[in-house]
């Protein structure tokens, strides 16, 4: 029997038989995992409640050939309630949850940054640190940028001109100068553009004063950007409540 432990982040949970349950995990070192929680689904389960979407655990997994085998759980991080009690924070936990799963597709492959920034975000939202949707779109493009496209808010994504600039154009990258802007590309305010580099780089004093119209310019914004390179939606962010 090969046992191995690891932190990790429930993403996903399904139901199999009458009491077992199939849990996605985004773990710390071992990548993304799916595993069988025997019995967890039963009330006198001792881990059912652990593994619930926006846990942080320490959990021991049996390896399976298809499906890992979970045989014991430890609760690191109790963020599910406190996420899923509230309309707003579960519309952004669960587009983050997405978003994490479709960027790190492939099984066991580590992924630690993508690990550490999810957790970390997921914490937020719980300790309402700050607004959900400026947590969401913040999380959001750096997962972004760990998957390697990280986007440009000042200088010209296209030929490096020094920024800030006026465009915003998806497919190039980012910021544009007037001789790279492309045919329809936006034109973001100033504000919205700052707002967006806040984010990026975890300027949370800039970020938190920014005004509500630039934040929903700049939500629509990453929205687009996160769409073209995943070259599908994020079916959850249609559900985010945006104040």
């Amino acid at each position: 029997m090969t046992l191995y432990r690891d932190e990790a982040i429930v993403i996903r949970a399904q139901k199999l038989g009458e009491a077992d349950r199939i849990v996605t995990l985004l773990t710390r070192h071992h990548g993304k995992v799916r595993a069988v929680a025997k019995g967890v689904r039963r009330t006198s389960s001792r881990f059912g409640s652990r593994l619930e979407p926006f846990m942080v655990v320490d959990a021991q997994l049996h390896q399976g050939r298809n499906l890992d085998i979970v045989t014991q759980v430890e609760t690191l991080g109790p963020y599910g309630r406190a996420v899923c009690g509230d309309y707003a924070l579960y519309t952004a936990g669960t587009a983050m949850l997405e978003t994490a799963e479709r960027l790190v597709e492939a099984e066991r492959e580590p992924s630690v940054q993508q690990y550490l920034l999810l957790v970390g975000a997921v914490r937020s939202l719980a300790e309402r640190a700050h607004a959900s949707g400026l947590v969401l779109d913040a999380y959001l493009l750096r997962a972004l940028a760990v998957a390697g496209w990280a986007p440009s808010f000042t200088d010209c994504a296209r030929c490096g001109a020094v920024g800030p600039h006026s465009a915003f154009a998806v497919a190039s990258g980012g910021a544009v100068c007037g001789a790279c802007r492309p045919p329809g590309a936006a034109s973001p305010a100033p504000e919205t553009f700052a707002l967006l580099a806040a984010l990026l780089t975890g300027d949370w004093p800039v970020a938190d004063a920014s005004a509500e119209r630039h934040r929903s310019e700049a939500s629509g914004l990453v929205a687009v950007f996160l769409q073209f390179h995943l070259e599908r939606q994020v079916r959850s962010l249609r559900m985010v409540e945006r104040v």
